[in-house]
């Protein structure tokens, strides 16, 4: 008995006989509950760089016609600002199970956007070009295919998660793509299945793998792969048809069989991922004064497509000023401005009705995730942190162009 009531009233944990004792170690202060706080400088930087590679990429294609070195640079940033943007989808993706919280997020951040700028863009070409334009949401306008392939990518998350081989699988879908004709363009299925693998490899990414990237020798060694690779466009602009990049038809559109277009499919996804490795050595991983701006991406990738249609609508690039060379560097300078400038937070501001729309009065409310939300919500409880971190991965926009 006497045994039995000392097991059952243990020694207190030890502690300092004073307060004065400074031998113990303090306990750890609580984690602040920020979720901005939580956000990593490094995706937010390549985020921000990617969309500005958009942006540029769309100005820079009515001046490639007259110039090898703009169509060179034009070859480059094709080949990999959409792979790279969409691996990073993929890694920020990760956490994706299907929850109802993730599906309400899902439709708010990515279909019901769709639907909005799909009606707008039709108005907006009504008046600059076809007044007899249709309505059409199975085909999406300009840069509006990506919001498509994002929701199937995100929303069959699971299932790839769940696959042992889920990176050959998804080269096997988009390989056999690339040599269907039959595929139209409805929903732009040829897009989502070939951009499909640079998805599925993000989901597998794990942190440590951009901490390779990070990687000072990487790093020395991207400028001169860079230099190369530009010096290999350049040779190859009179050889190559720049739609081999917008990975939106198959093989035999291209005039070649179907076994050069999978061959071609499979050195484009190895000459994309060879440069994102470069692109990610070289984005900054510190906070710099775009860090904030790479949580406004779509945003940017959004709005951008109007002034960019109408200066190819009313043929800006026709006077005569845009000819000369110092004009084209005032036109980059001015595609980054904008995108810059899309990406703040007075735009977001004003556009988060109809990129972030709550939508409470569509959405029956869950009591169990309600409760569960209070819970996690309230400072100083486990799953704050963990909850705030969650919650700032799933809105993080993942959004390219074509």
């Amino acid at each position: 008995m006497l045994h039995a009531r000392y097991e059952r009233a243990p020694l207190p944990p030890a502690r300092p006989d004073t307060p004065s004792d400074t031998s113990a170690e303090p306990p750890p202060k609580p984690a602040k509950a920020s979720g901005a706080k939580q956000r990593d400088p490094f995706l937010d930087n390549a985020k921000f760089l990617t969309i500005v590679l958009v942006g540029l990429g769309h100005v820079w294609e009515p001046l490639r016609s007259d110039s090898r070195a703009a169509e060179a640079l034009y070859f480059v940033v094709y080949a990999f600002h959409m792979p790279a943007f969409i691996i990073i989808s993929g890694y920020l993706s990760r956490s994706f199970t299907a929850k109802p919280g993730q599906i309400k997020r899902l439709i708010t951040g990515v279909a019901v956007p769709y639907l909005v700028f799909e009606v707008v863009y039709t108005f907006f070409m009504r008046w600059a070009d076809n007044p007899d334009r249709e309505f059409s949401l199975q085909n999406p306008g300009f840069a509006l295919w990506f919001l498509i392939a994002l929701f199937v990518w995100r929303l069959t998350t699971p299932l790839w998660q769940s696959m042992r081989w889920p990176l050959p699988v998804s080269l096997v879908i988009a390989v056999a793509a690339s040599v269907t004709p039959t595929i139209d363009g409805d929903l732009s299925l040829m897009r989502v299945c070939q951009y499909l693998p640079f998805f599925v490899l993000g989901l597998q990414l794990r942190p440590e793998h951009f901490e390779w990237a990070k990687r000072r020798e990487l790093r020395t060694a991207a400028v001169p792969m860079l230099g190369l690779v530009l010096l290999f466009a350049y040779w190859a602009v009179p050889r190559m048809d720049k739609t081999w990049f917008l990975h939106d038809r198959p093989a035999q559109e291209m005039g070649v069989p179907a076994w050069v277009g999978g061959t071609m499919y499979l050195a484009l996804f190895g000459c994309a991922l060879v440069l994102t490795v470069c692109f990610l050595a070289l984005v900054p991983r510190r906070h710099t004064w775009f860090t904030a701006l790479g949580a406004g991406t779509l945003y940017a990738y959004l709005l951008h497509v109007y002034p960019v249609k109408v200066s190819r609508e009313f043929d800006w690039y026709d006077m005569d000023w845009v000819d000369h060379p110092a004009s084209r560097v005032f036109i980059t300078l001015l595609a980054v401005v904008m995108m810059t400038v899309l990406c703040t937070k007075p735009v977001t501001r004003i556009f988060r009705i109809a990129m972030e729309p709550k939508m409470a009065w569509f959405f029956k409310e869950d009591a169990v995730t309600k409760a569960h939300e209070r819970k996690s919500d309230k400072p100083g409880t486990p799953d704050h942190q963990a909850t705030d971190q969650q919650r700032a991965t799933e809105r993080q926009p993942v959004s390219s162009s074509p």
